[in-house]
């Protein structure tokens, strides 16, 4: 096989535009933290450390995290996927599972150690995101009630792993992760009928969950007082996640779900630069949504799902 396409095969099953959305969770964390605000009014020394320094490791530690954690779903998955998903790298047998388990074990390993260069909590963290995601993918996707809190825990720990930037403000600001544990408990939801469809009840279950968190994040925009730009993000989140849904819901066909899956993955990015404008400003909001433009190119040419 050529290199070329050997490589490709690798970066399919990283899935890189999901790990674009995974850098903006620890950008949304990081301006949770305050660290965001310090880094722009030129205060980026907390002790003798770097945040702005710090803040790019940790974005590494999700390059890994993440990018690990879906390698792995595809090996364990490598049986199943033979029947539902024949067009995955190792179905098709670019990429063995030997060599999909090395790499998702490198990676993982990789993200752990990139957080070891930040502070202890970083890397309590990384671990326990690394251990959900395992978790997830050999057992936990297959649990009907804990198969999404599994996933939303993953995210939420992502989330976290952003706030670790300022150790101080995990205590402080921990709550926010539970708004992606249920955002992400919602696309899982959704995510049952890709394949076979006819999960209509899931979907609504799905829209709902979509429903308490913009109402979250609606009360933490009053509560803090930013400005209208988070309203105006936050607007475009939910016209980006409820069209794709609500048309997948009346006709509950595999490609539609499918397609409402894409959206709110990809919509992660909208979602933290609401966070991203509450917490740190309205121009950082706008920063972290330009990520979004990538993803979108990146999923024209790597599957997100």
């Amino acid at each position: 096989m050529p290199l070329s396409q050997k490589l490709r095969a690798y970066l399919q099953l990283m899935r890189p535009a999901n790990i674009v959305t995974a850098i903006a969770d620890i950008l949304a964390g990081a301006a949770a933290s305050g660290a965001i605000l310090l880094i722009i009014s030129g205060e980026t020394t907390g002790g003798n450390e770097s945040y702005l320094i710090n803040l790019l490791w940790l974005v590494a530690a999700t390059l890994g995290l993440y990018g690990g954690g879906v390698v792995f779903n595809d090996v364990f998955d490598a049986k199943l996927d033979q029947e539902e998903r024949p067009e995955r790298p190792i179905s098709c047998g670019d990429v063995s599972v030997t060599e999909g388990a090395v790499l998702g074990g490198v990676l993982l390993a990789g993200g752990i150690l990139s957080t070891m260069l930040v502070s202890v909590e970083s890397s309590i963290i990384a671990v326990a995101v690394a251990a959900c995601a395992l978790l997830y993918d050999a057992w936990g996707k297959h649990q009907l009630i804990f198969g999404p809190i599994n996933m939303g825990l993953c995210r939420g720990g992502n989330l976290l792993l952003g706030i670790s930037l300022v150790p101080a403000a995990i205590t402080d600001y921990w709550y926010l992760s539970l708004i992606p544990i249920v955002y992400i408990a919602a696309i899982t939801m959704v995510s049952r009928g890709e394949v076979h469809g006819e999960n209509r009840s899931a979907l609504w279950g799905g829209a709902g969950l979509y429903a308490i968190v913009i109402l979250a994040l609606a009360t933490l925009a009053i509560r803090e007082q930013r400005g209208w730009v988070a309203y105006v993000i936050l607007a475009l989140f939910a016209s980006q996640i409820y069209p794709p849904l609500i048309k997948a819901i009346r006709h509950t066909q595999p490609q539609l779900i499918g397609k409402a899956v894409k959206a709110g993955v990809i919509s992660l990015i909208i979602l933290n630069a609401v966070f991203a404008s509450i917490f740190a400003s309205g121009l950082f909001g706008l920063l972290v949504l330009l990520l979004l433009p990538l993803s979108i190119g990146l999923a024209r040419y790597f599957a997100v799902t």
